[in-house]
Order: structure tokens, then sequence, then C-alpha cells
């Protein structure tokens, strides 16, 4: 099971001024390659934050939401909330016969599952603004070191950066 967080970040190295901000400062370019690699995986996890800024399921992807509110729940087949471990939900779908998932946010979901060793790339789109203060891409201190796989212009001062996680 493939695990590749995907997530887009300021110059500044921000993924939000707040964890209630909408996702609508990373271009056209960026929203096109998120939409493109979630449908490819067919899944996507989020925290319960992420979710709600993004306000609706995603279509065409199951969308996994991670929560300890345990009144959360839905009927739709595509949202899943979920309190389980990232281990336990990795697992969940790999027994489901999924081979990637996408990890979406925010902070402290990105730690969670660093934290278990269970990222194999990070894919980050640097957007040419700066916040100043806001949401890092994790909440801890780390040291994980990266492999770089590729470097693209998306957009104009929009760079993709593909990692590989060294494990």
């Amino acid at each position: 099971m493939k695990v590749i967080l995907l997530m887009a970040v300021t110059a500044d190295g921000m993924i939000a001024r707040n964890s209630m901000q909408t996702i609508d400062w990373t271009g056209k370019a960026d929203k096109k390659y998120f939409v493109h690699i979630t449908r490819e995986s067919g899944t996507m996890i989020m925290g319960s934050k992420t979710f709600d800024t993004i306000g609706k399921v995603l279509p065409g992807r199951k969308n996994i939401v991670m929560t300890r509110d345990k009144t959360r729940t839905s009927l739709d087949r595509d949202l899943i909330f979920t309190s389980q471990t990232p281990g336990q939900i990795v697992n969940d779908l790999q027994a489901q016969g999924f081979e990637s998932v996408t990890l979406i946010g925010g902070s402290i979901i990105n730690t969670l599952f660093i934290k278990e060793n269970l990222i194999d790339e990070i894919h980050v789109t640097i957007v040419p603004r700066l916040f100043g203060k806001g949401l890092p891409l994790f909440n801890e201190s780390l040291d994980t070191r990266l492999e770089l796989l590729d470097v693209m212009e998306i957009d104009k001062g929009h760079i993709l950066l593909r990692y590989a996680v060294k494990k």
C-alpha cells in the first residue's frame, strides 16, 4: 500500500493561515494535480477540520475522515468517519484491494502518519505566497530524510516537488 502525502504550501511553509481556511489560494494547476492524484488512488484520508473546510464529499473517491467525535456518521458510502489509527486505516484499505491512498491533511493527521512511518511519498506544491504565520505541514518536530524524485513548474511560479520518504 502506497501512501502519498499531497499538500500545497506557501513559500514560507504554511498549509493554511488557520485550521478553518478554505483551500482557495493554491491555483488551478495545483487543484488539477490534486484531482488527478486523488482520483488515481481512489481514496483520500483527511482530518475532520480539513473535511469541514472542503465542505462536501469529493466525488469519484472514497473520503475517509479521521475524527475523535463519535457522533459524526454518514450514510454516503464514499464518506467514512473513523477513529481508527493510521495503521488500522491503511490495513483496512489494503484488505479492500486499494493499492494507494492519498493523505490530504492537515498538520495533525500528517504528523500521525509520518510518526508511524506510513508515508511513502510527499508531493508538495510550493505556491508563491507568504502567510507569515499559520499551520505548518507537520505539527511536531521531525527528522525525516527525503529523496527528491522530481521537480516540475506546474504553473508560473508554482513548483511541484515529489519526494520519496527514506525509511
